[in-house]
């Protein structure tokens, strides 16, 4: 009913930037939170950043000034904004939104959490 696409992981310098981006599609009713995960191999997935849908931000420390979270409300997409890449950030960065889909049956909304399936960046040193 609902997907999430990521596109833009790439393998860059460090010191590089990319842009990654998420396009939710399917029975969107409403998107509430939208952010980005990452998982590096043999370790856990952890928050990069959040945005919510009035455009609040929050952002993991190790992000901090180098990282920047946005998004377009008009096409239910997320953007990650990322400058000064090290190694470390290399992972599978995963798209999470919160999404309401509308059922008629039973007019009410039933909010979910959803994610793509992982965009690999990798950076090399």
């Amino acid at each position: 009913q609902v997907q999430l696409v990521e596109s833009g992981g790439d393998l860059v310098q460090t010191g590089g930037s990319l842009r990654l981006s998420c396009v939710a599609s399917g029975s969107v009713y409403r998107i509430n939170d939208m952010g980005w995960y990452r998982q590096a191999p043999g370790k856990q997935r952890e928050l990069v950043a959040l945005i919510t849908d009035r455009g609040r931000t929050d952002y993991a420390d190790f992000v901090k000034g180098r990282f920047t979270i946005s998004r377009e409300n008009a096409k239910n997409t997320v953007y990650l904004h990322m400058d000064t890449l090290k190694p470390e950030d290399t992972a599978v960065y995963y798209c999470y939104a919160n999404i309401g889909i509308y059922y008629y049956g039973s007019a009410s909304v039933d909010d979910q959490d959803y994610w793509g399936r992982g965009t690999q960046v990798t950076v090399s040193s």
